[in-house]
């Protein structure tokens, strides 16, 4: 008969080979741990910073927020929860996640993350002077106030770990391609969206550099496919504006390239590419796959144009938004990052954990 000690040693041999096997590595997998979630980039991701910045575009009246607890609105732009609070719930961290200038925040809730991001900012800095946003440079050292904070709640060592067991949302590049690229009158986008590229990696460098080792960067979603682009560039058919989806895809496809490479200089991160592209033309393409009705209008007002404050001027609404992909003209309506956050959280736990 086996004695104690070696039934105790044969169990943690067995433990080791379960683990060191492809089963025991996925299920150890799943039991990693998320600490927080932290979120930069533009409106998909703002959770309400621009209520608190006196020259950023704001979603901080109704019918924004018509089906949060509540029906009030917070500054998140869409009818109710966004793509971070999806995700964060996802990823078992919390069920909303709040701005970091939100004046009512509690220490609590710096534990479990915050947004940084601002409706209207872009990689790109002349984006922000154009749409008067919260730089990522500034939405950076927001961040390194929040460490600072961090460290005075819990101690740097548990500060640390936090932040290494975070999971970072990096979502910009939409201002920089439907307002930036436009305006400043480039025909051929390769240049432009290469610079993008190098600007996106920069920042992923520096998020690295302030602690950030599970980083997950957005591509650009097919921008000429929303509402707005199609009622501004789609013809009398309001098709998808091709060439504002081309700079987008080319975009996506040298980011892609770029972001394994720097992955690799990056010792113990995790740099996952976030497919924002595809399966929001898959959802266009087949909208009856998922519950949906309408992909090429929005629920607010027309559905034709408005967004932000012209949809306070035209405030009525549709009859079911859960019908609808986008409640404004650009941005989600809370079942669309519903159905997207679905489809990309197994990959991106695959990817970062």
């Amino acid at each position: 008969m086996l004695h104690l000690v070696d039934k105790i040693i044969l169990f943690f041999i067995n433990v080791m080979f379960y683990l060191s096997s492809s089963e025991g590595k996925t299920n150890l997998q799943e039991i990693v741990s998320v600490s927080a979630v932290l979120a930069f980039g533009d409106s998909f991701v703002d959770q309400g910073n621009n209520n608190y910045d006196a020259n950023s575009g704001k979603a901080n009246y109704a019918p924004y927020g018509k089906d949060l607890v509540g029906g009030i609105p917070t500054g998140r732009f869409s009818n109710g929860k966004t793509l971070p609070d999806f995700f964060a719930e996802g990823l078992g961290v919390k069920a909303y996640l709040p701005a970091y200038l939100n004046p009512f925040l509690q220490d609590d809730d710096l534990l479990t993350g915050v947004s940084f991001a601002s409706g209207g900012s872009g990689y790109d800095p002349i984006t922000n002077k154009f749409m008067s946003a919260i730089p990522l440079s500034e939405q950076l050292n927001m961040f390194k106030q929040y460490i600072g904070k961090l460290e005075t709640k819990v101690g740097e060592e548990v500060a640390n770990d936090i932040i290494t067991n975070s999971v970072f949302l990096v979502v910009a590049s939409t201002n920089d391609l439907i307002i930036t690229l436009p305006k400043i009158g480039i025909q051929d986008a390769t240049q432009y969206d290469n610079m993008l590229a190098n600007m996106t990696i920069s920042f992923v460098q520096e998020l690295y550099n302030l602690g950030a080792r599970r980083i997950a960067v957005f591509s650009a979603p097919p921008v000429g496919c929303s509402p707005a682009q199609r009622t501004l560039f789609g013809g009398i058919l309001r098709m998808c504006a091709e060439k504002l989806n081309e700079a987008a895809h080319l975009y996506n496809t040298i980011l892609k390239q770029q972001l394994p490479t720097i992955a690799s200089r990056l010792p113990h991160s995790r740099v996952a590419f976030v497919d924002f592209y595809n399966p929001l033309i898959h959802i266009i393409d087949n909208p009856k796959k998922y519950g949906l009705e309408v992909v090429n209008r929005s629920c607010c007002g027309t559905g034709l144009i408005e967004v932000n404050y012209m949809c306070i001027k035209h405030s009525r609404t549709c009859q079911d938004d859960s019908k609808f992909l986008f409640w404004d003209n650009i941005h989600l309506s809370e079942i669309g990052c519903n159905i997207f956050v679905n489809q990309s959280l197994p990959g991106l736990m695959d990817s970062l954990l």
